[in-house]
């Protein structure tokens, strides 16, 4: 059995096409595709795909909306955000509601094949073209930190504790102490103090 894909996009040839080039790939397995969002959600309260390959641009609601409610009702479903935008602002929403991947629609089969088994393993993965755009942004030099990352600064600049957040989030004590060190690392700060002021200017919090 294979991973599990499914994917969100209103362009048959753009569906037809990553299913040409993934139907036969070795522990992928195919699980179908919806035109819209409602079509999508219809789907998911019957089967639940393990990756979803969602589009950005939906007839009927954005795909950062689509992925922000998917990720609300089904957390264990990876979505990889699939569009022709190379854009910041695009890759930033889409991480901050849950998605777990940024895929433009020009992704060889490698690349898509990698985005898969990266996001299978609970990392961030973004095509070569997008993490070019994040780290060649001159606008803004923000930090790309996940959902949960975010949840976690903006309980830090509330003034909760590990103990609280961990709590509140129901997650174990070592996982926040490792959000936050990975917020200090991103932000390239040493204290909570410099994070939060850092992060005030970013406007992330």
């Amino acid at each position: 059995m294979g991973t599990k894909i499914f994917i969100v996009d209103d362009h048959y040839m753009i569906v037809e096409g990553i299913r040409s080039l993934l139907q036969y790939q070795k522990g992928i397995e195919w699980m179908g595709h919806a035109m819209n969002a409602a079509s999508c959600l219809a789907f998911l309260q019957q089967e639940q795909p393990e990756v979803i390959l969602m589009d950005i641009n939906l007839p009927d609601m954005s795909g950062i909306d689509l992925c922000k409610e998917v990720k609300a009702k089904y957390k264990g479903i990876h979505i990889v955000g699939l569009s022709s935008f190379n854009q910041q602002s695009f890759i930033q929403k889409m991480l901050d509601n849950g998605a777990s991947g940024y895929v433009l629609k020009n992704a060889t089969r490698e690349e898509l094949v990698d985005a898969i088994e990266t996001v299978m393993n609970g990392k961030i993965f973004l095509s070569n073209e997008a993490e070019l755009t994040v780290k060649k942004n001159e606008d803004s030099k923000t930090p790309i930190i996940t959902r949960r990352e975010k949840e976690v600064l903006l309980l830090i600049a509330n003034g909760l504790t590990n103990n609280e957040i961990a709590v509140k989030l129901f997650i174990s004590i070592t996982t926040v102490e490792t959000h936050r060190k990975n917020l200090l690392a991103k932000f390239e700060v040493k204290n909570t103090a410099s994070l939060i002021r850092m992060a005030t200017q970013f406007q992330l919090i």
